[in-house]
C-alpha cells in the first residue's frame, strides 16, 4: 500500500433482508477496492437491523457461521482488510442465555478473523415521544477491551456506537497505542443531529487519533430511521471526508506522519496530571 494508506467508509441501509443487506455491502467493498482502498469499514449492523429483538435473536450467526465465512472469502478474493462493525453474534453462551452480543469484527486481507470486540456500553435510552431503545434486554455486555489491531493503515481501535460517549473507552485505546479509532454506528435522527459529529470531533482532538466512523442512514424499517453522515476525522479535529444522504461510499488518506507530528507539537499524553486524577489502565 502506499505511504499514505486509503480508507473507505460504507454507509448503508440496512433492514431485516439478511441477502439484500450482503448484496449491498459486498458490492460497496468491490467498489471500494477497486478505488484502490485497502481498509474498507463497514457500519453497525451491516448484517442486518431487525423489527424487534425476537427477528433480531432468531437471526443471529456465530462467528463461523455462513455470513461471516462470505466476508472471509470477499475479503480473501480482493486482498483487502474489513472492518466489520456490528455483527449480531450467537456467542459460546447462546445456549444457556439466549443472548446474543454486538460484535465488531476485523478481518485481515488473507480473510482471517484477526479481532473480535464485543460492545461493552449497551445502549438503554429513554427520550420521553422520540428513542426508545434497551439493548441489555436481548444483548449480553463484552467484558474486555480489544487491543488495538495492526492494520496496512494504522493502529486500529475497536469500539461500537454508544461507546462513542464514554471518553474512558478511547483514550485507553490510545494509550495502547491506538491511531485511528473506529465508531461503526446506527445513530437514531434525533441523537445524531445533535451529538454524532461533535462526539467524534472531540474523540479525534482529546486523543489525536483519526476517527473512523461508519454508519446507518435512511429508514431500516417501519420503526426506526438511522441518521447517517459517515465520517473520518483526522487528529486536529477536521472533517476530512463525509457520505452523503443515502448509502455510498467516502475515501480518506491515513497520514500517520501528520498524526505524530501533532502529538509532538501537542504532547497533551505527557501533560496528563494522573497525580490528580488517576490513569486509565492500558489494555492487556
Amino acid at each position: 500500500m502506499a505511504s499514505r494508506p486509503l480508507v473507505a467508509v460504507a454507509q448503508v441501509t440496512s433492514t431485516p433482508d439478511k441477502e439484500q443487506n450482503w448484496s449491498v455491502c459486498s458490492a460497496l467493498v468491490r467498489e471500494a477496492a477497486q478505488h484502490g482502498a485497502g481498509l474498507i469499514f463497514l457500519p453497525e449492523g451491516f448484517d442486518f437491523i431487525g423489527l424487534n429483538p425476537e427477528q433480531t435473536l432468531g437471526m443471529a450467526e456465530a462467528l463461523d457461521g455462513p455470513l461471516l465465512r462470505r466476508y472471509m472469502e470477499l475479503a480473501r478474493d480482493l486482498g483487502v482488510w474489513l472492518s466489520l462493525g456490528g455483527f449480531h453474534e450467537r456467542g459460546q453462551d447462546w445456549e444457556s442465555t439466549q443472548r446474543i452480543y454486538n460484535c465488531h469484527v476485523v478481518l485481515d486481507s488473507m480473510g482471517h478473523l484477526v479481532a473480535a470486540y464485543r460492545k461493552t456500553h449497551l445502549c438503554d435510552v429513554e427520550l420521553e415521544g422520540r428513542v426508545s431503545m434497551k439493548e441489555s434486554s436481548f444483548t449480553n455486555p463484552g467484558t474486555e477491551i480489544v487491543a488495538p489491531v495492526s492494520t496496512p493503515a494504522g493502529k486500529l481501535g475497536l469500539s461500537i456506537c454508544y461507546d462513542l460517549r464514554f471518553p474512558e473507552l478511547s483514550l485507553a485505546l490510545q494509550r495502547a497505542g491506538a491511531e485511528i479509532l473506529t465508531y461503526p454506528s446506527a445513530f437514531t435522527v434525533h441523537t445524531g443531529s445533535a451529538h454524532w459529529e461533535v462526539l467524534l470531533r472531540a474523540r479525534a482532538i482529546e486523543n489525536q487519533c483519526y476517527v473512523v466512523a461508519a454508519a446507518q442512514t435512511g429508514k431500516n424499517h417501519e420503526h426506526r430511521t438511522s441518521y447517517g453522515h459517515s465520517l473520518v476525522v483526522d487528529p486536529w479535529g477536521a472533517v476530512v471526508a463525509q457520505c452523503r444522504e443515502g448509502p455510498g461510499l467516502c475515501y480518506a488518506e491515513i497520514d500517520l506522519e501528520y498524526l505524530h507530528r501533532i502529538r509532538r507539537e501537542i504532547p497533551v499524553q505527557s501533560h496528563r496530571r494522573h497525580d490528580l486524577y488517576g490513569t486509565v489502565g492500558l489494555v492487556p
